[in-house]
């Protein structure tokens, strides 16, 4: 693969030297073209010098039929003009050079881009499509580009419905979203088909429009039982979210109780909304799972922040106990509903800084945060240390980082070195933003100690006007 412009001038240097053609690029690889394009540009423009051949191969010859493949490429991607004209009459000996034709068909000039299109038209079949489908939908964005679309979709609209299958599986997703656009515009797929199609893909795009093609093709409640399940056991929440709206068309609506404590807040919130228009009452539902004493231990963490989306403020005497859960992800969510509900108080929530559970430690610092200048701030540097688990420290630092001041500094500095490297990036680049508040004059010797620490970070320039703002002489 090319790396961009710079790997398209290298590329275009090796062409120039004689090189062919696929072992220069990746001829399957759609980036490696559009790179060749722009690097034969950046030569020809602005760095003629790292190709003293260039001027061997422009103008054409008098007899274009003497260019091999290779020059032929370059030619295809001249910044004159009138070569880039001659060459596209030419490309049709050369099937190879088609996909640089589908980038002449966008060219800004005229003259170039109508014989291009020509070409194309005459030369794109279901197979070449197939394999032309990633660059023409690449080009397809750029102005002058939605030629080569147009007739894409034209040829794969004759296409078997074996040969689109196969686009449909393409590990290209820009791809493989025209091909369902295809699918379902020609309804070449069944509900049920769809309806898996939304569930395995791991595009957003493609699950919405599968999900909302297949549950808009279905004609009778009965064809529900070969469409929903798919759609209700999807791994993700949009897809999950669309099969539990349809419950209430499918005559199902009991079934939505059951996602009132999905992970996912959309899929619970569309859960809430069928049961609702059944009379339901989510509320009562989730109290009664945050208050069945029997079952606690088998209370999903969903029905925790469930109770806190549609509940009010007193509902947080049911969320309260759940903070010594056995269940790190019960109390995770208890946690972040009592923020939900504005019912955050630091006193109780700060042991949770300890918590074994990285999830509970997460949702404490997140609630914390309003309160954080009001923590103790040794208590909270205590815990950036070395022995301390990593969840922990992150969570203490994100506090600090947050009260701003000598604290935050004497913090972000400790951190530069920690063993985890994420967490010494983060420490870095807070010491890198900080500047100094009203209150570190008093501690002007100690900035200036802390600064020079990190001076690994920071332009001589930048180092002392940090000082100079904390009122420490250079």
């Amino acid at each position: 693969m090319l790396a961009g412009i710079e790997g398209g001038t290298a590329a275009a240097g090796r062409l120039v030297g004689g090189a062919p053609l696929r072992g220069t690029l990746d001829v399957a690889d759609p980036s490696d073209w559009l790179a060749l394009d722009a690097g034969v540009r950046e030569v020809a423009w602005y760095r003629p010098q790292l190709l003293p051949a260039w001027e061997h191969f422009a103008p054409l010859p008098v007899d274009p039929t003497q260019l091999g493949e290779s020059r032929l490429a370059l030619a295809l991607c001249h910044r004159d003009g009138r070569i880039r004209q001659e060459a596209v009459g030419q490309a049709a000996r050369y099937p190879g050079l088609l996909p640089l034709v589908v980038i002449r068909c966008a060219d800004w000039v005229g003259p170039v881009r109508e014989p291009a299109r020509q070409l194309l038209r005459e030369a794109l079949d279901v197979d070449s499509a197939r394999d032309l489908a990633p660059l023409i939908l690449r080009v397809g964005r750029r102005d002058r580009g939605a030629f080569g679309v147009e007739v894409l979709g034209q040829v794969l609209r004759r296409a078997s419905h074996g040969q689109l299958v196969a686009l449909l599986a393409d590990p290209d997703r820009i791809v493989r979203r025209f091909a369902y656009r295809l699918a379902v515009e020609g309804r070449l797929l069944r509900p049920a088909e769809l309806s898996r199609a939304a569930a395995r893909d791991e595009d957003t795009v493609v699950q919405d429009l599968c999900a909302t093609a297949a549950l808009t093709a279905l004609g009778d409640e009965e064809a529900y039982e070969d469409v929903l399940p798919p759609l209700l056991s999807a791994r993700h929440p949009r897809t999950r979210s669309a099969g539990v709206t349809a419950l209430r068309r499918a005559g199902w609506p009991e079934q939505a109780k059951l996602f009132l404590s999905d992970r996912s807040a959309l899929v619970r919130a569309c859960a809430r909304y069928v049961v609702r228009q059944q009379g339901g009452d989510p509320v009562a539902w989730y109290r009664e799972r945050c208050t069945a004493l029997d079952d606690l231990e088998l209370l999903p963490p969903g029905a925790v922040i469930g109770l806190a989306e549609c509940g009010n403020r007193a509902d947080a005497a049911l969320l309260w106990p759940l903070l010594a859960h056995p269940t790190a992800g019960v109390r995770a969510r208890a946690v972040a509903g009592l923020r939900t509900l504005d019912c955050a108080d630091a006193k109780q929530l700060r042991p949770l800084l300890d918590d074994p559970g990285a999830s509970v430690v997460r949702e404490t610092a997140v609630a914390l945060l309003p309160a954080a200048k009001e923590l103790p701030a040794d208590w909270l540097l205590e815990r950036t240390g070395s022995e301390r688990p990593r969840h922990v420290r992150v969570g203490a630092f994100r506090l600090l980082d947050a009260r701003g001041g000598i604290v935050a500094l004497r913090a972000a500095v400790g951190l530069l070195e920690d063993p985890d490297a994420k967490l010494r990036t983060w420490a870095g680049q807070s010491v890198q933003r900080w500047h100094p508040s009203a209150d570190v004059r008093c501690c002007a010797a100690e900035v200036g100690e802390l600064l020079d620490r990190s001076r690994h970070l920071f332009s001589h320039h930048v180092l002392r006007r940090r000082k100079w703002e904390a009122g420490v002489g250079s």
